[in-house]
């Protein structure tokens, strides 16, 4: 359980600097048009998002036909306020470099937990 900890941990702490850097779109609003401008990399949704958030932003990307990766992380609307100093259920990450390496510590903490 450490390791899984320290990879959920570690994804935060690079949402905390994407956030700083000025490559998160946090909130309905900001990641959906984050998603329609074509600047996300990649699509999160906290795990107590509701399905038709979920199901809207689906919508939209098939909609437009744009090819964003989503993903429905781990980390509560709770832990990303606590994190990030905004509560929010969808953000976007608008740099493909933080996003690969978020999406590496997110299966890390996959891995860990045995999903």
């Amino acid at each position: 359980m450490p390791d899984e900890n320290k990879s959920k941990e570690k994804a935060l702490s690079m949402l905390g600097l994407a956030r700083r850097a000025g490559k998160l779109s946090m909130g309905h609003d900001m990641a959906e048009q984050a998603i329609l401008k074509n600047k996300a990399d990649l699509l999160l949704f906290c795990s107590d998002a509701s399905q038709r958030l979920i199901n809207e932003f689906s919508k939209t990307i098939e909609k437009h036909r744009i090819n964003t990766k989503v993903i429905i992380t781990d980390f509560t609307m709770d832990e990303i306020h606590f994190a990030l100093g905004y509560k929010a259920a969808v953000f976007t990450v608008n740099d493909k470099n933080f996003s690969n390496r978020i999406i590496q510590l997110i299966i890390q903490e996959e891995n860990a937990n045995g999903d």
